[in-house]
């Protein structure tokens, strides 16, 4: 099932639309939709789709000679192209009186077998495509290769895209659309458990309930998330252990550089380049309390930016012993749902919260026209103590401002709620003088609290589930 991925098919199709040679550089993690989205675009055009493996540079050679064959219908047993140069110099020649898309896909495995491929495709597009009407799509799941063996500036393909796209995994809605027949409440619950990559997301039985889903893919041996943190670091990255302790130091609480490096019994400037590389990569995130910079705050937190990874170190890592010895459905039973699991949804229940501010700012759907968003935390000194202000959506130009309160509980103090965003935000969170409150809860809210929001003209703005999701 193919949902999704908009703005990116409109892309490739306005490539596709514009005249003579195109070459997209596509990129991602794997298993975040990448192959699908190719072949969603290719299904109505003339597309000459190869994928190389982890193989000898003449194997790949002799593959992609065979894929060629096929495609302009020759026997497939012709001998094999002699070189790389061949082999793209006939696929210009035949091609010359059409379009077609030359879809290369995992690149990284073949230019990894072969260096000086980069090369050599870069000789045939100057002297060859760009005289063509091939539209050529070079495709991979190694992120950090791509960037600097595809588009960085020591690259010998650097300057001949004309456009990229990074993939990255879903946001909150497009995972719900993966997840049809499945309640509001557990949609979130997926979520923030599995993260928004596709492929995860098509493993869920939806006529199981979440609870054994979440057993069967994360506690045990054969459960296909129990290990996939780890092979993603060890396909990704050169020293994927100590990457892993990186995110197992996150995962206990270490939220800063130097906590991390004190950690691992390493240097800070060591630290920081594990933490950029995962960063680059999308497993974390740099927070800073809204209105400071990300880069040059010292308030900066490193935190889990994707669910599955959020979610394994919080559950998973703790107990990999007792799963390989096959008790990971008991362990999941007394440490994974309940209280435990409420409060971690509740945190990742605050992300999502801020993409549905970010979506309705984009779509013109707020009151006012937001610009930044994000969360806020510090020491409120009337009351000399530590406090957070879960969503802000502002404009600082117009000085307008939405403070939000996010609770994933079944009940609380509503009007403590609401007074905290009415009259506290806007005291910690100074230089707006039009302001707004949000409040987002998994439950529709008490009568009276609705009388409240319709008495302020406009100014408290409930937002339940039903809200979170309209639209699906």
């Amino acid at each position: 099932m193919f949902v999704g991925r908009e703005r990116e098919l409109a892309e490739m199709n306005r490539l596709y639309d514009a005249p003579g040679f195109q070459m997209l550089v596509l990129y991602g993690r794997r298993r975040v939709g990448k192959t699908t989205l190719i072949e969603e675009f290719s299904r109505s055009r003339r597309t000459l789709f190869f994928t190389a493996k982890i193989q000898v540079d003449k194997e790949n050679l002799s593959d992609f000679s065979k894929t060629v064959y096929d495609f302009f219908d020759l026997p497939t047993s012709m001998p094999p192209f002699g070189t790389w140069d061949d082999a793209f110099d006939f696929v210009v020649e035949q091609s010359r009186d059409e379009r077609i898309v030359l879809v290369f896909d995992e690149f990284p495995y073949a230019a990894k077998a072969n260096p000086s491929l980069p090369s050599i495709m870069q000789i045939a597009i100057d002297r060859r495509m760009k005289g063509s009407n091939i539209y050529l799509i070079l495709s991979g799941s190694n992120q950090g290769f791509m960037e600097s063996e595809v588009l960085g500036r020591e690259s010998p393909l650097f300057g001949r895209r004309t456009a990229q796209l990074k993939l990255s995994a879903f946001g909150y809605l497009d995972s719900a659309r993966m997840l049809e027949g499945i309640s509001l409440e557990d949609q979130v619950k997926y979520y923030s458990c599995i993260g928004g990559t596709p492929y995860y997301l098509s493993l869920v039985d939806a006529g199981d309930s979440f609870e054994n889903n979440i057993k069967r893919l994360f506690f045990e041996k054969m459960g296909f998330l129990y290990e996939e943190p780890l092979m993603l670091l060890r396909q990704e990255l050169r020293e994927p252990t100590v990457y892993a302790s990186v995110l197992g130091a996150i995962g206990q609480g270490a939220v800063k550089a130097k906590e991390i490096a004190d950690r691992l019994g390493i240097e800070r400037t060591a630290a920081a380049r594990y933490i950029a590389t995962l960063r680059a990569l999308g497993i974390i995130e740099r927070k800073v309390p809204f209105g400071e910079n990300v880069e040059t705050s010292r308030k900066g937190i490193y935190v889990f930016n994707e669910g599955c990874f959020a979610y394994w170190y919080r559950f998973v890592k703790p107990y990999v012993g007792e799963i390989e010895q096959g008790a990971g459905p008991l362990v999941a039973d007394q440490v994974a749902f309940g209280d435990a699991l409420s409060t971690y949804v509740g945190q990742r229940f605050e992300g999502i919260c801020r993409e549905w501010l970010r979506t309705q700012a984009l779509s013109g759907r707020l009151p006012f026209s937001a610009i930044s968003f994000g969360q806020w935390w510090g020491a409120d000194p009337l009351k000399k103590s530590q406090t957070d202000i879960d969503a802000v959506a502002a404009n600082r130009l117009t000085r307008q401002a939405l403070f939000g309160e996010c609770k994933w509980r079944e009940s609380f103090d509503e009007t403590a709620a609401l007074a905290r965003v009415q009259d506290e935000a806007p005291r910690l969170i100074g230089g707006y003088g039009d302001v707004w409150a949000a409040l987002f809860t998994k439950r529709s809210v008490s009568a009276g609290t609705k009388r409240k929001a319709v008495a302020s003209g406009g100014r408290i703005l409930l937002i339940d589930l039903e809200t979170l999701y309209e639209g699906l």
